[in-house]
């Protein structure tokens, strides 16, 4: 519970920051299409860190610990593989990271599939 709590709250931080800094450090530094990529990261960071403090309140709930956890780290790898990937390509234009993206994609996909089937049984 307590795990989920501090990710949550670090991740919160983080995507505070980085949107802020791509709002104010990048503009002009980088082309429009790489501060939209960097601001979707920023936006699926922010998002998804809310659901890892959710995940704590819920780890103390249910009885799903295992099935909960599970959920979060996927989320957890979801924020690095997706966000983590705008951001390194917004930074270094280098698109061929874009192909990373997704596997970020899939794994908030499976975060939540967890956290939905521990709510369908334990709640």
């Amino acid at each position: 519970m307590k795990l989920w709590i501090l990710l949550g709250a670090v991740n919160m931080f983080l995507s505070i920051a980085f949107g802020a800094f791509g709002a104010h450090g990048l503009e002009g530094k980088v082309s429009e299409r790489m501060l939209a990529n960097w601001q979707t990261g920023a936006q699926y960071h922010m998002a998804h860190a809310l659901g890892l403090l959710l995940i704590g309140l819920l780890a103390g709930r249910i009885g799903a610990v295992s099935l909960v956890s599970a959920g979060g780290w996927l989320i957890l790898a979801g924020i690095v593989l997706f966000a983590g990937s705008l951001y390194v390509m917004a930074l270094t234009n280098v698109t061929v990271l874009g192909a990373i993206t997704p596997i970020g994609g899939v794994s908030f996909l499976a975060g939540w599939i967890c956290i939905a089937i521990a709510a369908v049984k334990y709640l």
